[in-house]
């Protein structure tokens, strides 16, 4: 059942996306991260399917089970005072009302938005699928739930031979089944993020990369949401990585202790 405080997070979460600056997103993926990242002052919370999936030991691409990821986020909730949103891939399902009851589970527990994406990972491949698939599942989820739907087009990463024609084209299905946000995924050039930001109306969510122009610029071009997906847990586990091999080979206190 949605409760009051519930309904309250995702107006707010919704109205973070119309703001003069873009909403910058922590990505989490355990309640200690999310408490981290709130206590930073971050104005909301996404999980991310990658982080999540590798500390419970799965590879990324829906491979984690759904009642583990279900039990992850209700541990990030449980902390949680901020809007929350959950990376739910490809939905867990090609069903679109098997999506969509699932997502009603995720609702059940207060999460306040989704990522549904128009690929799924094969064979260790990322592959697009048909829009009209994701655009079932939006139908569906949105028959069920008013939760903010940020449609994940892949056109970029799968390398498309036109990616930004594709991701515009796609971008429109998705708007008109009712997605409340399109994320393009290393979109990067000024150009193309113009020209998509022309096109398309509704708020784009843009991915971090090195080539991705600054903060300043993104804001002047109309952006309206930045996430970092597992870059921030890779590189902590990288360096625990180095950590763990520094301690076993010279065997000194000082590097576990941070001395």
């Amino acid at each position: 059942m949605t409760t009051k405080n519930t309904t309250r997070k995702q107006q707010l979460f919704t109205q973070l996306h119309y703001q003069e600056a873009p909403l910058l997103l922590a990505n989490v993926w355990d309640a200690h991260s999310a408490k981290i990242a709130q206590e930073a002052g971050f104005q909301a919370l996404g999980t991310s399917s990658h982080a999540i999936a590798f500390s419970l030991g799965y590879k990324d691409g829906e491979q984690i089970p759904f009642d583990e990821l279900l039990f992850m986020v209700e541990r990030i909730l449980q902390v949680s005072t901020i809007p929350v949103s959950v990376d739910f891939e490809s939905g867990y399902s090609e069903k679109p009302k098997k999506v969509a009851k699932k997502v009603k589970k995720l609702t059940e527990l207060g999460v306040v938005g989704i990522n549904l994406e128009d690929s799924h990972v094969k064979n260790g491949k990322r592959q697009l699928q048909s829009p009209d698939m994701l655009a079932a599942k939006i139908k569906a989820i949105k028959d069920a739930t008013d939760i903010f739907i940020n449609a994940r087009t892949d056109t970029y990463t799968t390398k498309h031979q036109e990616p930004l024609k594709e991701a515009c084209k796609r971008a429109n299905t998705y708007g008109k089944a009712g997605a409340d946000g399109i994320f393009v995924p290393l979109i990067e050039s000024e150009h193309d993020l113009k020209t998509f930001l022309d096109e398309i109306k509704l708020p784009l969510n843009v991915f971090t990369t090195p080539n991705l122009p600054d903060y300043e610029t993104l804001k002047t071009l109309g952006v309206h949401r930045i996430s970092h997906g597992g870059k921030q847990y890779d590189q902590l586990m990288a360096r625990s990585q180095e950590l763990f091999k520094d301690f076993l080979s010279k065997k000194e206190y000082a590097i576990i202790l941070g001395k």
